[in-house]
């Protein structure tokens, strides 16, 4: 079961949003709802509603609700919330117009992709496909595209920092799951442009990053979450490779009020989202185990000569146009992270991880 998110971050995001008003008593349907940028999503907006009387409703398409509120018991019984029974290639149509939509609907777990890639393509692009569909009968809306930086394909490792318009690989047969994660949001954003364009609605299209906060999984494929689960649990923690990858992390408050603000306010173009403060993964690991004064472990040293991946996007046309910049430093989001999972303000002293 998990905690409520604090409200100081919430509040935070509500605040980060700036002006809400284009979405005084919006209907908002929202694929992708339950999941981790989703969870974050319905609580910011649940406290836009409380302090800034909103009344904007939430549908949120879901296969299971019944699941989800048993994890989040807090959203239970909301008045602004509404779940839509169904699964995202085969969902009817919920009743109604709304005035904007979020499709985020897709898995980021490597173990779905890697397994069975092909039912997840299908599930991406034939899920853009429907949502699409319907979309086609509202009169009006504005929609928020949830995608990938897997899009542009391995950043050459002499970019510091990717920008939006980097030419995307040539589409050709796609040999690996990466690959194939990669193409499939490529093929979603091309699906939902194209339809935007016939019909004359606004789309942005958010390609996300990397993100490190409370909901994130810790039992999957990202670094920050099983280092945050290896501090809980007093282990060592462990780095699987050699910690030379570079990554940025955008905390979580911070990726809740820049999709809110693309959705409000976002122009009919393509936005990275993340951080672009880069540091290794090592260096990840060796703040987290600093914090949590538990010892890092890594599997095997350099190979000499290598240059080390990147995944690190430019930000300055989010930060331009819409005025985001990241202001939650790596430590902040560390010690948030392990306050939310131990239910109380962390504190290395008061709260030693290493077993005795």
């Amino acid at each position: 079961m998990a905690r409520p998110l604090p409200e100081a971050e919430l509040q935070e995001a509500v605040d980060l949003v700036g002006d809400w008003s284009p979405l005084q008593g919006a209907r908002i349907f929202i694929t992708g709802g339950t999941g981790f940028f989703g969870k974050w999503l319905l609580e910011v907006l649940g406290m836009a509603n409380r302090t800034l009387d909103l009344q904007a409703e939430a549908v949120v398409l879901s296969r299971d609700p019944g699941a989800f509120l048993l994890d989040m018991p807090h959203l239970r019984n909301q008045p602004w919330l509404r779940f839509h029974l169904g699964d995202i290639t085969t969902f009817k149509a919920p009743q109604g117009p709304f005035s904007h939509l979020i499709h985020g609907a897709a898995s980021s777990d490597a173990r779905e992709y890697t397994t069975d890639p092909v039912a997840m393509h299908r599930t991406m692009v034939e899920g853009t496909r429907r949502v699409m569909h319907h979309v086609a009968n509202q009169g009006s809306i504005r929609l928020l595209i949830l995608s990938s930086g897997a899009v542009y394909g391995p950043q050459p490792t002499d970019l510091i920092r990717i920008p939006e318009d980097f030419p995307l690989p040539a589409h050709t047969k796609a040999q690996t799951p990466a690959e194939i994660y990669a193409q499939s949001k490529r093929m979603t954003e091309r699906i939902a442009a194209q339809h935007c364009d016939q019909l004359g609605y606004s789309c942005s299209i958010a390609r996300c990053f990397a993100f490190a906060g409370p909901h994130l999984p810790l039992d999957r494929h990202f670094a920050f979450g099983n280092f945050i689960r290896d501090a809980m649990q007093g282990c060592n923690i462990r780095v699987n490779g050699d910690g030379t990858p570079m990554r940025s992390f955008l905390y979580t408050s911070e990726l809740a009020a820049w999709l809110w603000a693309l959705t409000i306010r976002g122009s009919s173009t393509t936005y990275n989202v993340g951080s672009s403060e880069a540091l290794s993964i090592l260096d990840l690991a060796q703040a987290i185990g600093k914090e949590a004064s538990i010892p890092v472990q890594v599997a095997h040293d350099p190979m000499p000569g290598q240059t080390p991946s990147r995944y690190v996007p430019n930000i300055a046309k989010i930060s331009a146009e819409m005025g985001l910049t990241p202001k939650v430093t790596i430590d902040d989001t560390i010690r948030r992270s392990l306050s939310w999972h131990l239910g109380s303000t962390f504190s290395k002293h008061s709260h030693p991880m290493r077993h005795p």
